[in-house]
């Protein structure tokens, strides 16, 4: 099959001509989902080499390779028998409704406005208890008696374990059963709280403030996803600090799991400003496209410029503090990690989630692209099909980034967002003021991390390019 392609990567399109094991498109039955599944990662997949059935000589006869798709009873079964082993690749997922898809890249899906965290209860390996890490402003949870740091510990009634916790909090409507904390046991307290999901897009730039310590103006961020739609609004987040003159930014991505690739070049590229045009990310991508790019089309670089030509806000710093946790995961390790081979990255927190691979959305069309996609049918996918390094050409952090100073979050010392009572927030004023002499503090209870709000969605983690 001689199939011609087209690929943004970045701001630049390359276009390749690459061969199948047959001229598979002259088979007039070629029209079925399951052969766009095949296909598709036939070109992208990442780990194409460690998928025998995926090689370019699996089949000897286009009857072969007709067989083979039309032995699976749907799109999913064929797209989760491709993929390597789940402990290696347990990102890339495939969507019946291409809709669906780039509502979740935008970050806007069902939500009811709780961003919660499950953990596993001491001494037990099946059951859960969850507490709310944030409310989204506007949501219908806002407007309901739950805040950041409620302990919830079932659902409409029934408790919550490793079982049924997707059913239960996956419907648009149900009623948590809330409880307190005491010192490390979770005690049913008689409360409830109904909510309803809806439509909701969440501006990830969650909160922007200023903080005055001495003669030193700390800027802090918590920002919660890289959702390039919501470009804009970080950018006036840094034209706000550049304002008020601020001289340490403390980035909260705690609870940022990640997203677009080119909006984490262009959040680090405001938090400096000194480096535009230099390396930031390099990838690494199948052999197969390895070949067809060249050195630099494989280069992610510091930006003065929106995707929309708008000047970047940047203040140019040379330090900048970062709050992690488990959760922490994919444009956001990306960010820390790319800004280390350039400046001070102070990490305080827990270490980060381990997910260094990015992903494209796949179109069932003749480039792959949602131009001239086959109106029989919405499947889309995102398969992983990059890996990414920093300048330094470092990239292994599958354990997770490790932080500068370790904290975990206390559950039942948890403060106010963005205020002093926050003690990740206050490690790293403590750090800024003592110039790095500090002993954070550690929490007694702590709980095995079990999945989030965020995981728990089909593509709650990942790093993708647009």
């Amino acid at each position: 099959m001689k199939k011609v392609f087209y690929l943004l990567l970045g701001f630049t399109i390359v276009t390749a001509v690459i061969s199948c094991s047959e001229d598979l498109d002259d088979n007039p039955r070629s029209t079925s989902v399951n052969d766009f599944v095949w296909k598709g990662l036939n070109q992208y997949y990442f780990w194409l080499a460690d998928s025998p059935d995926l090689a370019d000589n699996r089949f000897e006869t286009t009857a072969q390779y007709q067989d083979f798709v039309e032995s699976f009873d749907s799109p999913e079964a064929i797209f989760n028998h491709l993929l390597v082993a789940p402990e290696i690749d347990r990102y890339s997922v495939i969507f019946s409704d291409y809709t669906a898809l780039e509502q979740a890249l935008s970050g806007t899906q069902k939500n009811n406005g709780v961003d919660f965290e499950l953990r596993l209860k001491n001494g037990s390996t099946t059951e859960l208890f969850g507490w709310v890490r944030y409310i989204l402003p506007n949501s219908d949870a806002a407007s309901k008696p739950i805040a950041r740091g409620d302990i919830f510990y079932a659902v409409n009634g029934i408790n919550l374990t490793t079982s049924n916790f997707r059913s239960l909090l996956g419907s648009d409507n149900y009623t948590l059963n809330m409880a307190n904390f005491n010192n490390g046991l979770i005690s049913p307290n008689g409360n409830s709280v109904s909510l309803t999901k809806t439509n909701f897009s969440e501006n990830p730039v969650y909160l922007r403030k200023v903080i005055t310590q001495g003669s030193q103006k700390i800027g802090y961020l918590m920002y919660n996803g890289f959702f390039s739609a919501f470009d804009a609004e970080l950018n006036a987040a840094f034209a706000f600090f550049q304002g008020e003159g601020i001289t340490h930014l403390v980035l909260d991505l705690r609870y940022n799991s990640g997203g677009s690739v080119n909006t984490a070049t262009r959040l680090a590229s405001m938090i400096t400003g000194q480096f535009n045009n230099q390396i930031f990310a390099k990838q690494q991508w199948n052999a197969k496209f390895q070949a067809l790019f060249s050195a630099e089309q494989l280069l992610n670089r510091f930006t003065s410029t929106l995707e929309n030509g708008n000047s970047i806000n940047s203040l140019n710093l040379n330090k900048v503090y970062v709050l992690t946790t488990k959760r922490s995961a994919s444009a956001s390790e990306l960010v820390i990690n790319g800004l280390k081979s350039y400046i001070d990255v102070i990490q305080i927190g827990d270490a980060t989630a381990g997910k260094n691979v990015g992903s494209v959305t796949v179109y069932d069309s003749p480039t792959f692209r949602k131009q001239n996609v086959n109106p029989a049918h919405k499947y889309a996918m995102q398969p992983i099909v990059l890996k990414i390094a920093n300048n330094d050409n470092f990239s292994d952090y599958v354990d997770g980034l490790p932080p500068t100073v370790e904290q975990l979050e206390d559950i039942g010392n948890l403060g106010v967002i963005g205020e002093t009572s926050d003690p990740l927030l206050q490690t790293a004023l403590q750090y800024i003021q003592a110039n790095g002499r500090i002993r954070s503090v550690q929490p007694d209870k702590t709980f095995q991390h079990f999945q989030d709000s965020k995981s728990m969605r089909r593509f709650g983690t990942e790093m993708y390019l647009e």
